[in-house]
């Protein structure tokens, strides 16, 4: 039986491969982003797909939009659905330099987004095979990790993720809802840069690994894109 997915922020980056791996795998692919119009890639992707793979906009903070995408997804069952939309929000965010709005827009993004879209899926989800919800988060969400300081409005709204999530694997485990948390490595993206460590198709490849053996006994772990435990 073919599974589904449902995946945002896909018009570029890590969001892209993603969408690009699952429907070459064979999955029912809901391949959500804020502007489809420009995002050629992708829609290149989803003509070539044989009908596996629809895109849709969503910005990930618009209530009208994210009613609208349940409209179009009705009951299809979710066997996992990935929030992987996110933005780091001010890139030089330093202590005595941090900037209200762009704060607040980094929680909106981040944090509250993620939430209100496992809301409005938790029935798909739940009334699926596979029975998964993840999130990309980061290690610089993590305060065990965090040596360098800085950063704050990108750790706060990434630690503030980690929290929801591990809250949501408790609160979902008696409908059978496994929720996971995974920090993607360092990825040559836009907001990873040029130097960074690894590739995109290699990081969602691993991610997939991932996601491909968690059980329920997994339900609120975080996750390092090499399989271990990313400490809080």
């Amino acid at each position: 039986m073919t599974k589904t997915v449902l995946i945002t922020g896909t018009s570029r980056g890590i969001g892209l491969e993603f969408a690009r791996q699952y429907s070459d795998a064979g999955w029912r692919v809901f391949a959500a982003c804020r502007r489809p119009q420009a995002a050629h890639d992708l829609t290149a992707l989803a003509a070539a797909s044989g009908g596996l793979m629809t895109v849709h906009p969503l910005d990930v903070t618009d209530p009208g939009q994210l009613q609208a995408l349940q409209h179009v997804i009705g009951s299809t069952p979710l066997d996992l659905l990935l929030n992987n939309a996110g933005i780091y929000g001010q890139a030089n965010a330093a202590f005595g330099h941090t900037d209200p709005g762009k704060w607040l827009e980094a929680f909106r993004v981040n944090t509250v987004a993620p939430m209100k879209i496992m809301e409005a899926f938790l029935s798909n989800v739940a009334a699926s095979d596979t029975r998964l919800m993840a999130a990309l988060s980061s290690k610089m969400g993590s305060m065990a990790d965090n040596h360098s300081g800085g950063s704050y409005v990108y750790r706060s709204s990434k630690a503030a993720l980690n929290a929801v999530m591990k809250s949501a694997a408790v609160d979902l485990r008696d409908r059978g809802v496994t929720v996971v948390t995974l920090h993607p490595g360092w990825v040559r993206t836009d907001m990873g840069g040029a130097s960074a460590e690894i590739s995109t198709a290699e990081s969602v490849a691993r991610l997939r690994r991932i996601l491909e053996r968690v059980t329920a006994d997994d339900s609120g772990s975080f996750f390092d894109v090499d399989g271990s435990i990313v400490p809080w």
